[in-house]
């Protein structure tokens, strides 16, 4: 299926790895323009020089943190024109209330719960005066299934959920859509790194994620597809929405 959108650009933040660096790609594919946003530069050249080579489009890394209200305004100066925003960066620590104290609670939100906020404020605007865009914010099914064991990343997706859902249920009349994607466990480092040894191998049947629907966690790209799908126009009647990617383990817990 051609998704149309090629000759678009998109802005993606958390670019570096995982899940991001997959929606990158899955852009680049589709024949988009790629901006590239994160703290970590070499990463962020590596990926942009494979994307170019690779698909021939133009990819371009911005090192930035987006804690930093000046570094999201100066992103946001650099992308005027962009057509998808995907907002994916976010490092929000686990534990229960506890464990987790005012300063790392406040460290993990001010990336992605108020980053989310703040750069879709400033590209939103941009947006509604073109009348055209997509946002797409990536957040997480800890907001709906939640977790006393991860509270403040429950907070922040349950908040992030009723943003999407608050601005994405008028935001046709601007002519943008607001949409999100809540993944379960995706195989990203960090998943596997707390999984322990020889998790995500095939036949390792000790690992805690053979539990999981289809004895693994779901891929990057898994998620990234589902993004690119959301930003095209073959999604042009959805806003206001959060979809969920965990295998139906949220529906099958009720």
């Amino acid at each position: 299926m051609d998704l149309n959108l090629r000759g678009k650009s998109a802005l993606i933040t958390g670019a570096s790895k995982g899940i991001g660096a997959a929606t990158a790609e899955v852009l680049a594919e589709e024949g988009c323009e790629v901006h590239l946003a994160a703290r970590g530069a070499p990463a962020l050249d590596d990926l942009a020089r494979h994307l170019r080579a690779a698909y021939g489009v133009g990819a371009h890394a911005h090192p930035v943190d987006l804690r930093r209200p000046a570094d999201l305004a100066r992103l946001a100066s650099a992308v005027p024109d962009i057509d998808v925003l995907v907002n994916n960066a976010g490092d929000i620590p686990g534990g229960p209330l506890d464990a987790v104290g005012a300063a790392a609670w406040r460290h993990g939100w001010e990336l992605k719960v108020l980053g989310y906020v703040d750069l879709t404020r400033l590209v939103y605007a941009r947006m509604k005066a073109r009348g055209h865009g997509v946002i797409v914010n990536n957040i997480g099914v800890a907001g709906e299934r939640v977790d006393p064991a991860y509270i403040a990343g429950s907070a922040g997706n349950a908040a992030l959920m009723a943003f999407t859902r608050a601005l994405g249920g008028a935001s046709l009349a601007d002519g943008v859509r607001v949409v999100g994607v809540n993944p379960g466990p995706v195989a990203t480092e960090r998943l596997l790194a707390h999984a322990g040894p020889g998790a995500g191998e095939e036949g390792a049947r000790a690992d805690p994620l053979a539990a999981l629907p289809l004895g693994r966690a779901a891929s990057p790209r898994e998620v990234a597809d589902l993004i690119a799908f959301l930003a095209s126009d073959r999604s042009a009647y959805t806003s206001g929405a959060v979809f969920t990617v965990d295998g139906g383990m949220s529906a099958a817990r009720g």
